[in-house]
């Protein structure tokens, strides 16, 4: 698709013997009178099993063990300023901005003959000039103040002119908060942030090209309409037809808290929990979700049945189970990294329909030719972890299940080969696991991250993003990647954060109204410093602590409430009011950019380049193209 002149950057509860699921109905789940309501005790509540097969009483504090919290919190409202929206614009012309003393102002006079149009020329930028000289080292920049009216979310147009892609970096007040890259045709293009919080009164909005020089005509700012389209209407019903209940009643759990909180979820590197302890250590409160990852092949295999067991015992203690598949390519060389292995993806795509064969018939297409070795090799991947999910499932526990994630681009070998191989491999997965195997219990996550490698909207459940941001960045809600992904997947999908360096910030996330349904942190560097203590390098303890004890945040001892059938009473500050108002401002004439339709594709460098233990420290940068 041509990209036009306006470019948007919007970038588991008891287990019986019965196969109870992870939240069932309150006559299944009873929560103790005496801790029926949310609480800042460090203990989660107990919870009893009153199945026939099991009346024994379960009693869940400290997470099995003797540890406690180093103290307790109060619950914190959702609170943020006052939002009180405007039809509102302004433009800030370049040249009567501040700049740093190398940039210069230019700008040629119009020419305009009237006995011969076609010929006339008319220097497109408005005012008497633009701003330009900025060299390759980012060390120049241009500063507007604004004046906004009112608390509330604003576009900042900017208009730029290029004859290279050059990245700028956008500050509000000194902190960075968004970064973008320019066209490169020289002719001057509007490029949009959308949803910027500006507080009423004086802001400075920076502009710094880091490695090009450009012409800045204008900063126009405007307010903004398009958080306004995100909804919470996910519908709950299972992308399984044949879904057992467990993984029905789940799914249902978070559609109908979707939007009302985000669920807690932390990665946990090993069967010891150290990073779930840490967080109750540190919060007073364990995350309502334990996330891992599984392995297949090589010495890591003996840890799958350590942390399958794992998975079963959290889920015993109330929690929600999340897997992802850290798949190394079934070859020589096997690894998950596309340039440590010579698998690759394209050599075992088939017409053959083996979703639903068993291993001897594949074995014999193998044998007469059929399939490729790559092929054989995948089927019998695939079957081997269905195996350690099949233990899950008889034990009647549900799955946030992600596999192939992170797909775009050449960084994993399942996404080096093309949308279409990957695409093939997520059919063919789904396929066997659900109807093959009849894995009933998995809710499926597509974690693709971007909008080429979505696979059939019929085959999963949640679709999620993996966002990392250098510690020095602000983190906020990540709104735009929230809109992005819901203007691709529909409104009928929830929305989360299945990765991330840092949690969201809760009163953010609600005043930008991006509530994703849950967040996973990371472990190693994000969570734990080389001492294994709490590590202040991604969000300060203040921070972690407030955001955990959040009206917003649901941990698992107010997950297991819900699940028995009672209700949280949300502290919600009474301050925050939105008001409407349609008080009109004129924009001052904008003739001179050229504007067209507002593109529907844009590209957003959210990842950043980040190093992570887990990535056996390479830097890996995820440039997402919608």
């Amino acid at each position: 698709m041509k990209i036009n002149k306006i470019i948007s950057f919007v970038s588991s509860a008891v287990l019986a013997l019965s196969s109870l699921t992870a939240c069932q109905s309150s006559e299944k789940i009873k929560v103790k009178p005496e801790t029926s309501s949310s609480s800042s005790s460090p203990d989660s509540p107990s919870i009893s099993d009153t199945s026939p097969e099991n009346s024994e009483i379960i009693t869940y504090t400290s997470g099995g063990t003797t540890a406690e919290p180093a103290e307790t919190y109060p619950d914190y409202p959702i609170s943020y300023p006052e939002i009180e929206k405007k039809h509102a614009g302004d433009l800030y012309e370049a040249e009567e901005a501040w700049m740093t003393e190398n940039l210069e102002v230019k700008g040629s006079p119009m020419v305009i003959d009237p006995d011969d149009s076609e010929n006339s020329t008319v220097e497109k930028y408005s005012g008497y000039g633009y701003v330009t000289g900025f060299g390759n080292d980012g060390n120049s920049f241009v500063i507007f103040e604004v004046d906004a009216p009112t608390n509330q979310h604003y576009d900042l147009s900017f208009s730029i002119s290029s004859d290279k892609l050059v990245d700028c970096r956008i500050s509000l007040n000194d902190k960075e908060i968004s970064t973008f890259k320019t066209m490169d045709d020289d002719d001057f293009t509007l490029i949009t942030l959308y949803g910027v919080f500006l507080t009423k009164g004086k802001s400075r909005i920076e502009i710094c090209p880091q490695n090009g020089n450009i012409k800045l005509d204008y900063m126009k700012i405007a307010n903004n309409t398009s958080l306004s389209e995100i909804k919470y209407t996910a519908d709950g019903r299972p992308s399984n037809k044949n879904a057992g209940e467990s993984a029905k009643e789940l799914l249902a759990f978070l559609s109908s808290n979707y939007g009302k909180y985000t669920v807690t979820g932390q990665y946990a590197s090993d069967e010891t929990n150290s990073e779930i302890e840490l967080v109750y250590q540190t919060t007073g409160k364990y995350p309502a979700i334990r996330f891992s990852a599984m392995h297949t092949s090589g010495n890591s295999f003996d840890s799958t049945f350590k942390d399958i067991d794992a998975c079963a015992d959290w889920y015993r203690k109330g929690g929600i189970v999340g897997l992802m598949w850290y798949w190394e390519a079934p070859s020589k060389k096997p690894s998950v990294y596309a340039k440590e292995t010579d698998f690759r993806l394209s050599s075992a795509v088939t017409d053959e329909k083996i979703a639903e064969l068993s291993q001897e018939e594949i074995r014999g297409l193998y044998g007469e030719g059929k399939i490729s070795e790559q092929c054989y090799g995948l089927i019998l991947d695939i079957d081997n972890m269905a195996g350690q999910l099949m233990s899950l499932k008889n034990k009647g526990i549900p799955v946030l299940w992600r596999p192939l994630h992170e797909a775009y681009g050449d960084w994993f070998w399942w996404g080096a080969d093309g949308t279409d191989a990957y695409q093939w491999l997520w059919e063919l997965m789904y396929n066997r696991f659900t109807k093959y195997f009849e894995l009933d219990n998995l809710i499926w996550i597509w974690n693709g991250q971007s909008e080429s490698t979505l696979v059939n909207k019929s085959t999963f459940d949640i679709a999620s993003l993996d966002i990392y941001m250098n510690p020095e960045k602000d983190f906020g809600s990540r709104y735009e990647q929230f809109l992005a992904l819901q203007n691709i997947v529909g409104k009928n999908k929830l929305i989360a954060l299945s990765e991330c360096s840092r949690i969201p910030d809760i009163d953010i996330s609600f005043r930008d109204n991006a509530v994703w349904s849950f967040f996973g942190l990371w472990y190693g560097k994000y969570l734990t410093d080389e001492n294994g203590e709490f590590s202040e390098e991604y969000i300060s303890k203040e921070d972690f602590i407030r955001s955990y004890n959040s009206d917003g945040a649901l941990t698992l001892d107010e997950y297991i409430t819900l699940c028995g059938g009672n209700e949280l009473v949300p502290q919600y500050d009474e301050s925050v009011t939105t008001t409407l108002t349609t008080t009109s401002v004129d924009v001052a004439d904008t003739e001179n950019t050229t504007e067209t339709t507002a593109v529907d594709e844009f590209t957003e460098n959210y990842g950043d380049e980040y190093t992570d233990d887990y990535y056996n420290d390479d830097y890996q940068e995820q440039q997402v193209i919608w």
